[in-house]
């Protein structure tokens, strides 16, 4: 039995863990196994508590599944006694009704302390990502400047992105000739990578910034692909050639062949955004694919459309077949996703058996058809497991923010309303007998809450 200055120094230490975990500069939970909770911190609270589908906090997993679906089961799956689970995962909320605030970004630790606690470290990291991305494009933009810098091709371009002239350094990396002249630098792009506004949008970008830059595939005049950065800076002296001729140089293009730097630029990215099972496009490179879409949208008014993909009674499919064969239908999806749209769209998996598609300048007939196109081909397909051949079916949900809508413009909207809509047309889809597509209408209220599709009902 503890003596009195025993049991005094126990209960001031445990008052001074109490004590930290209020003070702590971040979030921190206690919980079981199962995300119940048991002890949290106010920073927690404040954080979790705009995400809870009831407004209560009794369960961490509860109160994140509808921005991260799977972390119960990343949990339940991690092996070891104890150890961490996954560290720095970022969650992307969404940026509510207010379309000039950007969305916020939660940083997530998730640590498993013993066979019946973990414990969540939570962080709001909005602003640090924010300063990560513009990091990333200053070193990108030095690094162009400063790497081989013989090697690369100089291309003058007008207002509309149509190339001026020619030189030599331009066949030296691109092979095309002077027959190049007059064409938009979209052709040194593979085909589906780039749209007509997209070209523009660099062009704008350059003109707010000081210079565009991005890095992908890139066209050789004999058709051949090769990893590249390009580079969009407004000419310093473009008003000595005349702003008022359309055809005067306005814009210098740098092609540079990256090549050998690909397998670890490519690293990097997938490490930050992709999906690690399907290699899709992950939560977070989607919303930043939304955000950027958003902007560009709201300086040059387009369509922009989003279709939201969800596997039919997939709980039925991990039942009978096992949970890996389950995850063999969800790469077989992205793939079949992959393969059925273009370049420049943004095909990412949101979570579990969900996947999001978003369109640039895509109305909603072009939408509706790209949807439809892979609903039929999923629905040919069989995946190969040990129990035997698997047959699956998609429904999909598609919604499009227009440049403008009745009594209001829909571009003033944000990624919130677009989901919304996608995922109010996806329930029609399911109640439909599912394996099809359904299209949101000005029918179905903004304001209308649906029934919370279950996950598991698929």
């Amino acid at each position: 039995m503890l003596g009195d200055d025993s049991a005094e120094q126990l209960r001031a230490e445990h008052e001074a863990l109490i004590q930290f975990l209020y003070l702590a500069p971040v979030g921190l939970v206690q919980a079981s196994l199962d995300g119940e909770i048991a002890m949290i911190n106010p920073i927690s609270a404040q954080l979790l508590m705009p995400l809870s589908p009831d407004g209560c906090l009794t369960n961490l997993f509860a109160a994140l599944e509808g921005v991260a679906p799977d972390l119960r089961l990343q949990c339940a799956q991690y092996p070891r006694a104890q150890g961490m689970v996954f560290e720095g995962l970022h969650i992307h909320l969404r940026a509510g009704e207010h379309r000039e605030r950007a969305p916020q970004i939660l940083s997530l630790t998730l640590l498993k302390l013993d066979e019946a606690r973990i414990m969540a470290v939570i962080q709001d990291v909005t602003a640090e990502v924010r300063r990560e991305r513009q990091l990333r494009q200053s070193d990108a933009w030095l690094n162009a400047i400063l790497t081989r810098i013989s090697d690369y091709a100089l291309v003058s371009i007008d207002r509309l992105g149509r190339i001026v002239d020619w030189n030599d350094s331009i066949a030296r990396v691109t092979g095309f000739g002077e027959h190049v002249i007059g064409s938009p630098y979209s052709v040194f792009y593979p085909p589906g990578a780039m749209t007509p506004e997209h070209l523009l949008d660099r062009l704008r970008e350059a003109d707010r910034n000081g210079w565009s830059l991005d890095e992908g595939l890139r066209l050789r005049a004999d058709a051949s692909q090769f990893w590249a950065s390009a580079l969009i800076a407004p000419l310093p002296d473009r008003e000595a050639f005349g702003l008022d001729d359309p055809q005067a140089p306005a814009y210098a293009l740098i092609l540079r062949d990256i090549s050998d730097k690909r397998a670890a630029s490519e690293k990097r990215r997938q490490a930050a955004f992709c999906d690690h099972l399907t290699g899709l496009a992950n939560r977070r490179a989607f919303f930043e694919a939304a955000e950027l879409e958003l902007d560009r949208a709201a300086h040059t008014p387009r369509p922009l459309a989003l279709v939201l993909f969800d596997a039919d009674m997939f709980k039925n499919v991990n039942d009978r077949y096992g949970h890996p064969a389950g995850d063999r239908v969800l790469v077989d999806l992205a793939d079949a996703l992959r393969d059925s749209f273009r370049i420049v769209d943004t095909v990412a998996r949101l979570g579990g058996e969900e996947f999001a598609v978003l369109l640039p300048s895509t109305g909603e007939e072009e939408a509706l058809a790209g949807a439809e196109r892979l609903r039929a081909l999923v629905a040919t397909r069989l995946v190969a497991s040990d129990a035997g051949e698997i047959a699956y079916t998609v429904s999909a949900g598609v919604a499009v923010l227009a440049p403008s809508a009745e009594g209001e413009r829909d571009a003033d909207r944000g990624i919130d309303d677009l989901i919304k809509r996608a995922d109010q047309a996806l329930y029609l889809a399911k109640g439909r007998g599912r394996n099809c597509v359904a299209s949101w209408s000005s029918g179905l209220s903004d304001n209308e809450d649906i029934p919370k599709r279950s996950r598991n009902a698929g």
